[in-house]
């Protein structure tokens, strides 16, 4: 489950549904594409505690017969941090051009001594998924339209937030650690952030968690979405029980547009 809520805390998505045609829904998709990259700096109190890129590549690739954008998702802590807890993370996602929707998902995380490794292959014409060199059980059922975590938040930035009322929660479900998750985000508004970059419009969500021992409360995390075709995070809060953490984003290229600060 901590590993479930620190995925959430870092790619907090969710979505809606839509109706399959021929087996896949097709959804618009103006707000990203190949090559686009993002820089984020994490600080715990006064400490950079980690860092983490993502990346669009700026290649297609076909997985399961369908033009894919391929994902990754890299995050590491550094400095005194680093000798107090370890992490060097891979996520990666092959996310169908058409349906926004997950053909296949990979995962290399390295904790401490804790350590893991998957490939999970979606099929969303069966509604399973399959994880790949397992010894014990392997295929999972799923419901239509789900997600990994990373595609889930790429999905996210297709949906048009002003006919939303403040308040109203969106729900997606979501695979993960071999678990289908009803995932849900609060629509909290919009309002001007102030950054080191200078002020922007912002989306305000809120990922709905459950109780647990690593947040404090229902709504611990805050994400700050750029109001404007990107809705790319610029900035994320997330309230511990021991403390807090902020995630900033510090640079990006290969946007669709380019940020407009105010």
């Amino acid at each position: 489950m901590k590993k479930l809520l620190f995925g959430l805390g870092f790619v907090a998505v969710l979505g809606t549904g839509f109706s399959f045609v021929n087996a896949y829904r097709r959804v618009v998709n103006n707000s990203f594409g190949p090559g686009e990259h993002l820089e984020y700096r994490v600080h715990y109190g006064f400490l950079n505690a980690a860092e983490a890129t993502v990346d669009v590549s700026p290649t297609l690739y076909k997985v399961n017969d369908r033009p894919c954008y391929r994902v990754n998702v890299d995050g590491r802590t550094v400095g005194a941090f680093d000798l107090v807890t370890h992490i060097r993370d891979t996520w990666r996602s092959y996310i169908d051009t058409s349906a926004i929707l997950p053909q296949k998902f990979y995962s290399n995380l390295q904790e401490n001594d804790y350590r893991k490794e998957e490939n999970i292959t979606f099929n969303h014409a069966t509604n399973t998924v399959k994880a790949e060199e397992r010894t014990e059980r392997d295929v999972f059922p799923v419901p239509d339209n789900v997600h990994d975590l990373i595609s889930g938040y790429y999905f996210l930035r297709t949906i048009d937030f002003s006919h939303l009322a403040n308040g109203q929660v969106l729900e997606v479900p979501a695979f993960y650690d071999d678990t289908v998750y009803n995932m849900k985000v609060r629509y909290r508004g919009r309002q001007v952030l102030k950054t080191k970059q200078g002020k922007i419009n912002v989306i305000r969500l809120n990922p709905v968690l459950p109780s647990n021992k690593l947040f404090k409360e229902e709504e611990s995390i805050r994400i700050y979405v750029s109001d404007d075709i990107n809705k790319i995070p610029v900035k994320v809060e997330v309230d511990l029980w021991v403390g807090s953490m902020v995630m900033d984003l510090r640079h990006n290229s290969g946007l669709k547009q380019g940020l407009k600060y105010l």
